[in-house]
């Protein structure tokens, strides 16, 4: 009997470090890593590629863009951006440099990450967001895109911004 239980045990360790070196299952692998999804989204702006580029977002997903009042859903981000991809306009902006840690949780299932960007008319830029993972792969939740401004110029830039607040009904 004690001997049983022993290779019992021992079955039950195997089993449990196989599990912990076992790959992620394959449907966190169908669309890649958090860091491709993400270069797959720039990507697809960059081709003006809209089907794949909201693809890559989950349904309930937010688009928080460099103003004030641009907090998308995905619905309302899409009908806006549709015109431009259309006509085969999208948006360039090209990973300088990324941030990517999947939270500890049980599940190893939501990703955040930061990045800077460079594009031709706003310089430097900044994104950031969440991704979770769902049953067809890593899926973007949130996404944020922010100008860097220089702290030596920040306060500058508030009082325009603060002007223009001032004059607009």
């Amino acid at each position: 009997m004690i001997r049983k239980a022993t290779t019992m045990k021992t079955l039950l360790a195997l089993a449990a470090v196989a599990a912990m070196l076992a790959p992620l299952p394959a449907l966190a692998q169908s669309t890649g890593a958090p860091g491709e999804v993400i270069d797959a989204l720039h990507q697809a702006a960059r081709e003006a590629d809209g089907a794949t580029y909201f693809s890559l977002f989950t349904p309930d997903a937010r688009f928080i863009g460099t103003d004030a009042t641009e907090r998308w859903t995905v619905e309302e981000f899409e009908a806006y951006a549709t015109p431009y991809f259309s006509r085969g306009q999208g948006w360039d902006y090209r990973v300088v440099s990324r941030e990517i840690a999947i939270l500890p949780l049980d599940c190893r299932c939501v990703a955040v990450f930061d990045e800077v960007l460079e594009n031709a008319s706003y310089g430097t830029t900044r994104g950031s967001g969440v991704l979770r993972l769902t049953e067809d792969g890593w899926k973007i939740e949130q996404y944020v895109l922010s100008f860097a401004v220089p702290n030596d110029v920040a306060r500058d830039v508030v009082a325009l911004i603060r002007a223009r607040e001032t004059t607009q009904p």
